[in-house]
């Protein structure tokens, strides 16, 4: 018979002990989402597979949002977060750091995700846009690389958040 896991036996870490654990290579950037829902379940994403942090570009919400609280579940109070006026001079200081700078959109020189050469010596910003209008250009003029996720029903299209989870799976797969 199977049994779920009692809270004891996750091996969860504290927020102290996640604030100083060593972290995936890998910043989610969030450029122009508007729904705390979503800004609120890339923490929880952040924190679930330990990442560096997040940064919020503008006419995002931020914390202490309720909506960011109601799907977060504290996780704000970890995860290393900033929210930026300049996404571009953000993402700009970041590449000059050594960063790769791939957005999540379906662009006519898109890789998929599955075929996507992640090194483990790269540091990476994952960049995911609107959740209507997607990633803004000015904004995709800089980036490297995009990703889109394979997908074959007729919308073509998902969540944000799903797609970040998605997407980061499969950069913590790679890169541990």
């Amino acid at each position: 018979m199977a049994r779920k896991k009692e809270l004891s036996e996750l091996n969860r870490l504290t927020s102290e002990e996640f604030i100083q654990s060593k972290k995936l290579p890998v910043i989610l950037c969030a450029d122009n989402i508007r729904s705390g829902h979503n800004i609120g379940s890339l923490f929880r994403i952040a924190d679930a597979f330990c990442l560096e942090s997040i940064i919020l570009g503008p006419h995002c919400v931020v914390p202490p949002h309720q909506e960011i609280l109601k799907t977060a579940l504290g996780a704000q109070n970890h995860v290393a977060w900033e929210s930026v006026s300049d996404l571009n001079e953000a993402l700009g200081s970041l590449k000059q750091k050594g960063y790769r700078l791939v957005g999540i959109e379906q662009t006519l020189h898109s890789e998929f995700l599955h075929q996507y050469k992640i090194e483990k010596t790269q540091k990476y910003v994952i960049v995911l846009g609107h959740e209507v209008h997607g990633i803004q250009q000015e904004v995709l003029d800089i980036l490297d690389d995009f990703i889109e996720i394979p997908q074959f029903g007729v919308k073509h299209s998902l969540n944000v958040s799903v797609a970040a989870g998605i997407v980061c799976w499969q950069f913590c797969e790679r890169l541990l």
